[in-house]
């Protein structure tokens, strides 16, 4: 499946969010990028805000735009608020749950170790980046794979654990507790503007 593989710095500072969790591209140039980049006053058209909002979301957890609609689409079947339910199946994508686990940096990172194998979903492995994980399933890292520098370096800098899920640092594996609900979810997306830009 083909996958954004362009400057991800570029992009986050053209949507004005940081796509890698880290902050670091907004630190020093918070602006667009280009010759006019810290002098462009446009005024975006309502179109343009529903547009950029959408590819907010989609960057932000590294999916094409087939993937992002088929789970849009999904979440309009499921009973409740169509953008949170878009949301919540988002988060429940397997390489995001390893991300927010504290067992890579980046939600690319993520992918990267999930599609190498490295990750088991109760008990059997699993390398399918998109792979829904339902509550109480428990994500772990392959016995084999336990002595990674690149997962320990991780779990050693990761200090922040969301509430709907769990982690044991020692065995190296966490369990999706419950769905998280929308407060829990990243803030600076405007959901309802994703919906409103499908549904013309």
């Amino acid at each position: 499946m083909a996958r954004y593989t362009g400057p991800v710095w570029k992009k986050s500072r053209r949507l004005g969010i940081s796509l890698t969790g880290t902050g670091k591209e907004l630190d020093k140039r918070p602006y667009a990028p280009g010759q006019h980049g810290p002098n462009q006053r446009r005024k975006l058209s309502e179109y343009g805000l529903q547009l950029q909002e959408k590819q907010k979301l989609r960057f932000m957890y590294g999916i094409t735009e087939r993937q992002f609609r088929n789970l849009f689409d999904q979440a309009g079947k499921i009973k409740g608020i169509h953008g949170e339910n878009f949301m919540i199946l988002l988060e429940s994508r397997l390489d995001n749950l390893v991300y927010r686990l504290g067992l890579a940096r980046t939600r690319r990172q993520a992918r990267q170790l999930v599609n190498h194998g490295h990750i088991t979903v109760d008990g059997s492995r699993v390398d399918i980046p998109s792979y829904r994980v339902v509550p109480s399933q428990v994500i772990g890292v392959r016995e084999k794979s336990q002595s990674l520098n690149i997962i320990k370096e991780s779990v050693e800098a990761n200090n922040f654990v969301p509430e709907y899920v769990s982690f044991d640092a020692d065995k190296l594996e966490g369990t999706y507790t419950r769905l998280p609900e929308r407060s829990e979810l990243p803030a600076e997306i405007n959901e309802p503007l994703i919906v409103e830009f499908y549904s013309r």
